[in-house]
């Protein structure tokens, strides 16, 4: 019976931990924000390079904010406008700028799954290591919760923090069996983050490890990958 009520009890405490992450969410421009932009803003949303230069040549600064803190460069990110994003980086955006969520272009490509977004990104001189959003997370957060595996690795790659902590009390590698669902791509993030190093041991804030999270849901392979990198 104790045992029964321990699993329940770990399935209940991973659903409200889900809860909690689930209602905060990246926000692109809205329909109207897009209709009613004008200048750098306009022009990023409508991918216009050639426009962006001339704009910023006129003396319109790169890192102008729109209601919602979000630069020219936010708007390129969230459109998946690469030769924007190049122009404006070329002409001094910052590419480590925050939104009104303290979002940065990095895990805005994280989040989108947007493999080209990030390299221009951290070509551009974007930092791998920021914590970002409004609960201290990471990019390589973001994508480990969403089974970004390409992301994962390109993130391990421009050395992201492996073992940084969020307010859920969650590592990259607890996100990903947390958050996870069991299938492919969060199995492949999972083997990317142990075999970079990510600490398998590390526990959540309610003392329960990866290796237990993924026992209690039956992710089998999961449970495999840590168990042979030593969790416990």
């Amino acid at each position: 019976m104790t045992r029964s009520f321990g699993l329940v009890a770990l399935v209940a405490v991973g659903a409200a931990q889900f809860a909690g992450t689930a209602s905060f969410a990246q926000t692109a421009p809205s329909e109207r924000e897009l209709r009613i932009y004008a200048g750098l803003h306009d022009a990023a949303a409508r991918g216009n390079a050639a426009e962006i230069e001339q704009l910023t040549a006129e003396g319109e600064k790169p890192n102008i904010q729109d209601a919602n803190s979000r630069t020219p460069l936010h708007v390129a990110a969230f459109l998946r406008q690469y030769a924007a994003a190049r122009a404006l980086l070329r002409l001094g955006a910052s590419a480590n700028a925050l939104d009104a969520q303290r979002y940065d272009i990095i895990t805005i490509a994280a989040v989108n799954n947007d493999l080209e977004m990030l390299r221009i990104a951290l070509e551009g001189g974007g930092d791998a290591r920021a914590i970002t959003g409004p609960h201290n997370d990471t990019a390589l957060i973001a994508a480990a919760h969403r089974g970004h595996v390409e992301i994962v690795r390109a993130l391990i790659a421009a050395k992201a923090p492996l073992n940084h902590v969020n307010d859920f009390g969650r590592t990259a590698l607890l996100e990903a069996v947390v958050l996870g669902n069991g299938g492919r791509n969060h199995t492949a993030t999972v083997d990317a983050l142990v075999e970079a190093g990510a600490d398998v041991t590390l526990p959540d804030r309610h003392g329960i490890t990866a290796l237990q999270h993924a026992r209690t849901r039956g992710y089998s392979q999961i449970a495999r990958i840590l168990e042979n990198a030593g969790a416990h």
